[in-house]
C-alpha cells in the first residue's frame, strides 16, 4: 500500500510517498481502508519535532481519518467489514490502510460524506471538550473565539451558536471574518487592525466576555484576558501564533475569572467513552444540518507536503483533507 512518510524532521520537505506492507488486524483490532485523512495545524509542528507528542521516524502525518472497515481481528463484535467509520489516531492516517482498536471506531451516518467525517474529531472534539466540559458555556453568555476562521475556531463558532451563546469571532482579515459570519458568528473583530481588548468590551457593552476560546496565543491572549467579564473562563486551546504568552495572574484575581487548559488529546485517553459519545453527537448534528464543517481544500496523497505548506502559511480556513 502507499503511505506518506515523514522521514526527517524538516516539515513538509521531509515527507515522501512510498509503498509499505499492508497491516494486519490483531485481536480486538480492525483494518480500515482510508478514504480521507484530515490535517491540522499541529501537523506543521509534529513533522518538525516541535509538538508535545514526538512519534518515532518514519511516521505518517494526519491524526484523523474516515474510511471503510477492510478486515477485523479476533473478538471484534462492534463493527463489521464494509462499515463506514471515522476515528482519531493522533498521527499515522496519511496512508491507504491503518490498523486501529475496533472499540475506537465511530459509525458515520449515511448523509455525512467521508471528507467531512474525516475532519470532525479534533476540531469539534476540542470544541465540545472546551466549551461544554471545561468552559461550562451557557445559553445567553458571550463567547469570543480567537483564530476563529481556522478549523478549531470555526468549530467553536458553530458549537457556541448551537449552545445559545452570543458568538464574537476574531480573525485577521475581512475574508476570514466573512466566513465566520457564514458559520454563525454574531459579531466579528479584525484583531490585526483594532485593539482587541477595546473591541471585545465594546461588543459586550463594557461588561466583558464570559468565555474566551483562544486558539492562537501570542500577543492576543493578554488583551482578551483583560476584556474578561467577572467570573469568566479563559480557555487555553493552542498557540497557532507560535508564542506562548506569559499572562499576569493578578488579572485572574481582579476579575474573579479562570484560566482553563483544554488538553483534548489527553482527555480522549482518560475518557474514551466520553469522546466517542461526543463524536456520535457531532456527526448526528452534521447529518441533521445543524453543523456545517468547512473544508478549505482537498489534496491527493502525493500532494500532502503542499497541503501542510498551506497550513504553514496560515492560508487555510477550515480543514485541509487528503483524499485516498
Amino acid at each position: 500500500m502507499k503511505a506518506a512518510l515523514c522521514k526527517t524532521l524538516d516539515g513538509p520537505d521531509g515527507i515522501v510517498v512510498e509503498s509499505i506492507a499492508d497491516p494486519a488486524a490483531g485481536p480486538g483490532e480492525a483494518v480500515v481502508r482510508v478514504r480521507a485523512a484530515a490535517l491540522n495545524f499541529f501537523d506543521t509542528l509534529v513533522t518538525r519535532g516541535k509538538y508535545q507528542h514526538k512519534p518515532p521516524l518514519p511516521f505518517s502525518p494526519a491524526g484523523e481519518i474516515s474510511g471503510v472497515v477492510d478486515s477485523i481481528g479476533a473478538g471484534v463484535e462492534t463493527v463489521r467489514v464494509g462499515d463506514r467509520v471515522q476515528v482519531y489516531l493522533g498521527w499515522g492516517g496519511a496512508r491507504e490502510r491503518v490498523v486501529v482498536r475496533a472499540a475506537d471506531l465511530v459509525p458515520i451516518p449515511g448523509d455525512v460524506s467521508d471528507i467531512v467525517a474525516a475532519g470532525v474529531s479534533i476540531t469539534y472534539g476540542t470544541a465540545m471538550h472546551g466549551l461544554v466540559t471545561r468552559g461550562r458555556l451557557r445559553g445567553g453568555e458571550s463567547l469570543a473565539v480567537l483564530g476563529a476562521s481556522g478549523g478549531a475556531g470555526l468549530a467553536a463558532v458553530e458549537l457556541g451558536k448551537l449552545m445559545g451563546a452570543r458568538v464574537i469571532a476574531a480573525a485577521s482579515s475581512a475574508d476570514k471574518l466573512a466566513l465566520c459570519r457564514d458559520h454563525g458568528a454574531d459579531a466579528v473583530i479584525d484583531y490585526s487592525s483594532v485593539d482587541l481588548k477595546d473591541a471585545l468590551r465594546a461588543e459586550t457593552d463594557g461588561r466583558g466576555v464570559d468565555v474566551v476560546y483562544d486558539c492562537v496565543g501570542g500577543a492576543y491572549s493578554e488583551p482578551a484576558l483583560r476584556a474578561m467579564a467577572w467570573a469568566g473562563r479563559f480557555l487555553v486551546v493552542g498557540f497557532a501564533a507560535g508564542d506562548i504568552p506569559r499572562l499576569p495572574l493578578n488579572l485572574l484575581l481582579l476579575k474573579g475569572c479562570e484560566a482553563v487548559g483544554v488538553f483534548w488529546g489527553e482527555s480522549v485517553k482518560r475518557d474514551p467513552a466520553g469522546h466517542r459519545a461526543n463524536m456520535v453527537q457531532v456527526l448526528d448534528w452534521v447529518a441533521a444540518g445543524k453543523l456545517a464543517p468547512h473544508i478549505h481544500a482537498t489534496f491527493a496523497l502525493e500532494d500532502i507536503a503542499d497541503a501542510i505548506r498551506v497550513l504553514d502559511r496560515r492560508e487555510a480556513t477550515g480543514k485541509g483533507v487528503i483524499t485516498i
